[in-house]
């Protein structure tokens, strides 16, 4: 299933895309797509009234696209995932998951426009695997059981400002939870539509110019292992999202590229869980 939110921010209705392209409410089902309807079985509610027939269709044509699930718990993002990224940002290979949080509120619709911070000169572009949790996680013992955990995936941008995350602190965050930093969407495809989440192509383009193109297969700690591993440090709950990494081709690892401006347009997509458009505006 492909689970989605639709309308003004803060307004969002729930709903599901088929395969055929239609938009079907759920209003009927859940009063919105977040921990709790994930923790009380609502994909079963969802995929039974598929089956039964009689979700009321509706027009989105012309209508804004939330995040596809309401504001997190929690965003915990692993950096360095990508052997590639390690090598062109002159990291050595981590050992362990390199850890860092997002704040909740960077998280955004898919198409919504995307704030350079006020005194930014480096803002950078991430495409990322984002994975959705759908049942508490805590001391898991393996990858399966991990996965088995998993609601489903999307598309993330983890935008990130590189001055204030690598030059203001010895944290990451500074540079990871300004306002608009986490555009998520189009959709929420659930685990059951995703068999193998390390066989996934990532594409990033901006103003038309390709600069990401990598496999999730590359991934220094894959999904379960990521999942088990965050369990034994910290309860993860339903509706909470863990950004996974991303490949090669940021700006901060090639020397010579602009980091994004006013006016600039980021262009994204995962195999099978849609894509992404923002353009960027001044704070």
């Amino acid at each position: 299933m492909k689970l989605m939110r639709v309308g003004d921010r803060g307004g969002e209705r729930p709903a599901v895309r088929t395969g055929d392209g239609r938009v079907l409410g759920l209003a009927a089902l859940t009063p919105d797509i977040d921990g709790a309807f994930l923790a009380g079985g609502g994909l079963d509610r969802v995929r039974a009234a598929l089956e039964e027939g009689g979700l009321p269709e509706m027009e989105v044509e012309g209508v804004r696209v939330g995040a596809p699930v309401a504001r997190p718990g929690k965003v915990v993002c692993v950096g360095l995932n990508y052997r590639d990224h390690a090598a062109e940002t002159g990291a050595p290979i981590p050992e362990r998951p390199v850890v860092f949080m997002k704040d909740p509120g960077t998280v955004v619709g898919p198409y919504d426009g995307v704030l350079i911070p006020r005194g930014s000169t480096r803002t950078d572009w991430e495409v990322e695997l984002g994975v959705v949790i759908g049942r508490r996680a805590r001391y898991l013992e393996d990858a399966e059981e991990a996965l088995a955990c998993v609601a489903g995936y999307a598309v993330s941008h983890d935008v990130s400002e590189r001055e204030f995350q690598l030059d203001y602190s010895p944290q990451w965050d500074l540079g990871k939870s300004c306002e608009t930093f986490n555009p998520l969407g189009p959709w929420l495809v659930t685990a059951d539509e995703v068999p193998d989440p390390q066989s996934l192509t990532l594409r990033l383009s901006v103003n038309g110019a390709r600069r990401q193109h990598g496999r999730t297969h590359d991934m220094i700690f894959p999904v379960g292992e990521i999942v088990r591993y965050l369990s034994r440090y910290m309860v993860l709950e339903p509706g909470d999202l863990i950004n996974t990494g991303t490949p090669a081709g940021v700006a901060l690892g090639l020397p010579g590229t602009p980091y994004l401006r006013a006016g600039d347009t980021v262009e994204l997509s995962i195999d099978g869980l849609g894509g992404q458009r923002q353009t960027l505006a001044n704070a």
